[in-house]
């Protein structure tokens, strides 16, 4: 499984981040290959087919360790393969929303750095059987956790309109919410993915050239379902405590719902600055977690070897020495 083909986005650039260095060692043939050789505990907290893992390990040294999640059951199974293979490699089958307990219970309480690579995967949108393609047929589930909850079908079977509309409009940024949700209630089932993205196409007024009809709805129901902002949101909180003074945080981004997120995050405690306290008279005085954060895009070489990579940002933040301090004690 380790050999499966997907192109890592940003690889080079999040793992330095993720270090703390400007870059990585190049590797040649007369270069030294043992990398950086860091100590450390490092968290890879979406896997998914092991790119940013596997380059990470080559830059650690034989007592470090890296914690991997994921959410999805086969990226496990590949991350469970390479844990069998390498030693520093531990694995939790979890939202990166766990990360405190989930890291507790393997008895760490702080990490070195911490890597996210947000959204789904070209593996699972490629396995039409999975149900996040609207290109290829498979069953309407969008789980990234095919072993519990409900899937976008059932979801569908039992939401009302209005509920519906909101969520493509909410998550998927969908100006034709309504008349989309209205079409998608009035299907006698939902078992097909392809079904359910011709209903799309017929009942969207205004296509987007380039860009098929149902990808922002499709977008909407996999984001709901799967609570994907919700867990991007408990994710960066737990990552104040959890980061080491001086430890890094990397995360990747493909749509604006999330980076919009991780933006405001790095600014609100990298300035000390909460948008609740715009209105008063004497702002208080908040703890500044993280400094000035940085954002990289993908090279155009990248983009034209991997189009997927061309909405991808890196943002990347240092945590300070400030001792971390629960908002109710502020």
């Amino acid at each position: 499984m380790l050999g499966f083909a997907h192109d890592a986005v940003l690889l080079q650039e999040t793992v330095a981040a993720v270090l703390g260095v400007k870059s990585l060692p190049v590797q040649t043939e007369q270069a030294d290959q043992h990398g950086l050789q860091l100590n450390g505990t490092y968290v890879d907290a979406t896997f998914g087919r092991g790119g940013h893992s596997q380059l990470l390990l080559s830059q650690l040294a034989a007592d470090a360790k890296l914690i991997v999640f994921d959410k999805d059951p086969t990226a496990i199974a590949v991350a469970r393969e390479l844990a069998a293979a390498d030693s520093r490699v531990h694995v939790v089958h979890e939202s990166f929303a766990t990360l405190t307990d989930s890291l507790d219970a393997l008895g760490i309480t702080q990490v070195d750095g911490l890597m996210a690579d947000l959204g789904i995967s070209s593996p699972q949108i490629d396995d039409g059987s999975r149900g996040f393609s609207f290109m290829r047929d498979g069953a309407v589930d969008m789980r990234m956790d095919t072993s519990r909850g409900q899937s976008v079908a059932e979801w569908l079977s039992k939401v009302d309109d209005e509920t519906l509309a909101n969520v493509l409009y909410e998550f998927g940024e969908e100006r034709h919410s309504r008349r989309i949700a209205r079409a998608i209630k009035q299907m006698e089932s939902y078992e097909s993915t392809l079904e359910l993205a011709e209903v799309i196409k017929v009942a969207h007024p205004n296509w987007q050239r380039g860009k098929h009809p149902a990808t922002q709805s499709f977008q909407a129901m996999r984001i709901f379902i799967n609570n994907e902002l919700g867990d991007v949101d408990a994710f960066l909180a737990q990552s104040i405590p959890m980061l080491k003074p001086g430890g890094q945080l990397a995360v990747i981004s493909f749509h604006s719902l999330e980076d919009r997120r991780i933006k405001q995050f790095l600014q609100r405690h990298s300035k000390g600055q909460h948008p609740e306290d715009e209105n008063l008279p004497m702002p208080p005085q908040r703890p500044r977690y993280f400094g000035k954060p940085k954002r990289v895009g993908p090279s155009k070489t990248e983009v034209s070897c991997n189009p997927r990579a061309r909405s991808a940002w890196l943002r990347m933040a240092t945590r300070t020495d400030v001792a971390y301090v629960p908002a109710t004690e502020e």
